[in-house]
């Protein structure tokens, strides 16, 4: 028998949004694991509002809509709040019934600020990394270094003397007035970004173009593959260098490690440093000029180094497709750490739930 088209719709439901979501949906582990990380960041949300006054929206719920952002390459924060009207499964992840009122698009621009300030990004990635250190996932004595370039939110039209107060007039009545800087001698040390003056012109290697950009970085533990630590810095010649021995002296503990990373770290002030800190340099070769010896290359460890190192620019690669972080889209120095912060605990949450739970 065939059934009738009816367009009235029920009016009420006697589901809720978790009766919906699968039992087996890949974002029950992660909203597990991130549950018990809120759950540990209680204090710090009670120090960040006053105690008095009308409640606020609560961070938890404002973090965990960020972290969906990321996970489905949500492109801006008003398709973001849209996807929260109707979509049952992101209600149930931040924890909305089906009648809660989606707070405003605003609600995140108006609350970054404050997430900064109190580090919030850095303290949830750390309490994450507990996660993954009390499962047994992370190894304590061989680690990964990388870095990649993400670019600005500023066009190279920005970047211009930094003595130059002129506003060029719009050409034709347009917005974007046609600039000729062909065969101008442009530098960091001159110039600089009007649109965002955190950012830096670099570029990556010999035949690359040159980029406004940041530099992002991450320590990788070599036994699954997770984020141990990550910065983001200016983008200069040396910040790969400096950022990595950083990273490498706050690692825990007093035991020799192995630090393995490509042939962009194969310079006398990295590999010296890590000897310093009593880390083993496991960096690749170059053809000429290297400051690796045979003391690191006849062990066995050191090819194994070799080829679990490349794991990394799989952390780069998903942050920056599946995160959304090629460009950014936050101006300041302060606001794209937070983002990327943000964005390698994400990429951890996803690697846990795959070797916890074989999703």
């Amino acid at each position: 028998m065939r059934g009738e088209d009816q367009q009235q719709q029920a009016m009420f439901s006697y589901l809720s949004p978790e009766a919906r979501v699968p039992k087996d949906h890949p974002l029950r582990p992660i909203r597990i694991m991130v549950d018990n990380a809120l759950a540990d960041l209680t204090p710090l949300f009670r120090e960040m509002y006053s105690h008095t006054g009308r409640p606020s929206i609560p961070p938890e719920q404002l973090l965990r809509a960020l972290l969906l952002q990321v996970l489905y390459t949500i492109r801006s924060e008003r398709m973001l709040v849209e996807q929260l009207e109707y979509n049952l499964l992101f209600r149930w992840f931040v924890g909305l019934s089906m009648d809660d009122k989606v707070w405003d698009h605003s609600t995140f621009s108006k609350n970054r600020d404050r997430l900064i300030a109190h580090e919030v990004a850095t303290v949830f990635f750390q309490t994450v990394k507990a996660q993954a250190e009390r499962a047994g996932l992370l190894s304590r004595e061989h680690f990964t270094v990388d870095g990649t370039l993400i670019e600005a939110w500023a066009s190279m039209k920005s970047f211009r003397p930094k003595d130059d107060d002129r506003q060029d007039p719009p050409a034709d009545g347009g917005r974007n007035p046609e600039v000729d800087f062909k065969g101008e001698r442009r530098k960091n040390d001159t110039h600089q970004s009007t649109t965002d003056p955190d950012c830096r012109l670099l570029k990556k290697g010999k035949g690359k173009e040159s980029k406004l950009c940041f530099m992002g970085h991450a320590l990788m533990e070599n036994r699954n593959g997770l984020v141990v630590d990550s910065r983001l810095t200016l983008a200069n010649g040396t910040a790969e260098w400096e950022a990595a021995l950083e990273m490498v002296e706050d690692l825990p503990g007093t035991h020799r490690v192995t630090v393995s990373a490509d042939k962009g770290y194969d310079v006398p002030v990295f590999v010296g440093g890590l000897r310093a800190v009593q880390a083993t340099p496991h960096v690749a070769q170059k053809a000429k000029g290297t400051a690796i010896d045979g003391r690191t290359t006849r062990h066995a460890g050191y090819q194994i180094s070799q080829k679990v190192r490349k794991r990394v620019e799989e952390i780069f690669g998903w942050v920056k497709i599946a995160g959304g972080l090629r460009k950014t889209r936050h101006r300041g120095l302060d606001r794209v750490e937070s983002m990327f912060t943000l964005k390698t605990t994400a990429y951890n949450l996803v690697r846990m739930r795959n070797l916890i739970w074989g999703l």
